[in-house]
């Protein structure tokens, strides 16, 4: 038997190595091994799908958002910066040429770094009642280089953005999610998961067991995504109909670059043939959003004894997540230890799906 997590500190050094290797592995082969992608990727029809997208101002997410509106589906922007948003609708309708009807695309509100915002955000949503088909939560921050900050929540942002409030969204919406049944959560996830380790006891990286790094905050919060997804995919029934993939989209030229250091900056312009364009990191998240065979396979991992979810890399094919991520034990405390953090009872999932109405401890705190 492994050894038990309870004594485990961190990642072995050999699957440390094992993880760096894969993400160098990457960075310099990715654009290899997705060479048989089309840019942008050719959609299937997707008329008739409503999607919500979060941080869609930028990057990866303004990609996913635009290509599935110019597709044909009902886009809801779930952003922050609402402004940016209707500023960025207006620019693609103008630029749009399509069947003469305009985008169907609209804005929400919508603050990660603040789990009432979240509740708040699901709570309107869901009241509509109508069906959510696909649900991409793509927002998140990788703060290189600077110093611990928190969330006024308390938690370790990277944590918060990257893991927590995506889960929270997640599980609120599931109401929505089962009436657009078949229905998909996509987690935009990281190649840096791979180096990740997670200490329940421990996630905010503050017991001084684990000095913090911004990369540790966010390989932590990347792998425990992927926990958390295996085992709510594993909790899902199938009669609900709701599949969970996470997503790796590769390297990717994006909004973090900006806050690398400038000797990191100038190594990015160095080498940009290795580096995906936020067009070309989209794929992955759209290949998993919109095909038709992505269900089936989730499917088919369930019938695993531990089935993590299904994970799809930045070539659209499926691959396995790291080694840590198979670690069940720790995945297991890790979904106890989110739901209680996230403010949710260890019922939850199961009560939605039900359709029981729950309450989060998030709800109306100013009221």
């Amino acid at each position: 038997m492994a050894m038990t997590t309870s004594s485990k500190r961190g990642l072995g050094w050999i699957e440390w190595l094992r993880g760096w290797m894969y993400v160098v592995h990457e960075m310099l082969f990715q654009r290899i091994m997705a060479s048989h992608l089309q840019n942008p990727l050719p959609l299937p029809p997707v008329n008739g799908l409503t999607c919500i997208v979060t941080g869609s101002t930028s990057g990866i997410g303004t990609e996913i958002a635009r290509q599935l509106a110019e597709a044909g589906a009902h886009v809801i922007m779930a952003v922050r910066n609402t402004k940016g948003a209707h500023e960025l609708i207006r620019k693609w309708q103008n630029e749009w040429s399509g069947l003469g009807l305009p985008l169907n695309i609209e804005v929400m509100e919508l603050d990660l770094l603040s789990l009432e915002s979240v509740v708040k955000f699901a709570e309107a949503w869901n009241a509509r009642s109508g069906p959510l088909h696909v649900l991409i939560n793509n927002a998140g921050i990788f703060s290189i280089g600077e110093p611990q900050k928190f969330s006024k929540d308390g938690y370790e942002q990277h944590m918060q953005v990257n893991h927590l409030a995506p889960a929270l969204l997640s599980i609120l919406l599931l109401p929505s999610l089962v009436k657009g049944s078949p229905s998909r959560i996509v987690n935009v996830n990281s190649v840096m998961h791979y180096v990740g380790f997670v200490d329940t006891e421990d996630m905010n990286v503050i017991t001084g067991k684990r000095k913090y790094t911004s990369l540790v905050g966010y390989a932590s919060s990347k792998l425990a995504q992927v926990m958390f997804s295996s085992v709510l995919h594993r909790r899902l029934p199938a009669e609900a109909g709701i599949s969970v993939v996470c997503v790796s989209p590769g390297v990717v030229q994006t909004n973090v670059a900006r806050d690398l250091p400038k000797i990191v900056q100038a190594a990015y312009h160095l080498i940009p043939y290795f580096i995906f364009s936020p067009q070309e990191g989209s794929r992955s998240a759209l290949f998993s959003a919109t095909d038709p065979q992505v269900p089936e396979y989730c499917e088919l991992l369930k019938a695993d004894d531990w089935p993590v979810c299904a994970f799809i890399s930045q070539d659209c094919r499926p691959t396995n997540p790291s080694e840590e991520a198979h670690n069940i034990e720790t995945s297991h405390k890790l979904w106890e230890k989110t739901l209680e953090m996230i403010g949710l009872s260890s019922d939850a999932v199961q009560r939605l799906i039900e359709g029981e109405e729950i309450t989060c401890r998030y709800s109306n705190q100013q009221e």
